[in-house]
């Protein structure tokens, strides 16, 4: 039997909120780095990007600091400067862990109908 979220273990209201906004920033990132890693796998991020990239990175590493993924999620390194390839590799393990974030959280409420809940600390659903 699966072990029952405590309030506490839940996420806020506010993290929702949060989230649904670096959903979409991670994703338009994700878009784009994977098709430079197709064309220059090898080649090396600026300062610029990864910056960037991190400051998306560094608020999701914030939400998820309850999940148990949260071990494996690494900025990237601003001074290495890592390739295309690599940086995809690190955003990918940030975008699967938003996605089973979502899984745990988001629930069809209304069975059938379509609607959907988020269960936060606010308003903790039993499923």
């Amino acid at each position: 039997m699966a072990k029952k979220e405590t309030n506490q273990n839940l996420p806020s209201q506010a993290d929702i909120d949060k989230y649904k906004m670096l959903e979409k920033l991670l994703s338009s990132i994700y878009v784009e780095m994977k098709e430079f890693s197709k064309k220059k796998p090898d080649e090396p991020l600026n300062k610029f990007k990864v910056k960037n990239i991190n400051r998306v990175l560094e608020q999701i590493k914030e939400i998820m600091k309850e999940e148990p993924t949260n071990e494996f999620l690494d900025l990237l390194d601003e001074e290495s400067l890592p390739s295309n390839s690599d940086s995809i590799l690190i955003i990918a393990q940030f975008h699967a862990s938003m996605a089973q974030f979502r899984s745990k959280y988001y629930r069809d409420y209304l069975s059938g109908l379509g609607s959907h809940i988020w269960t936060t600390q606010e308003e903790p659903i039993e499923f």
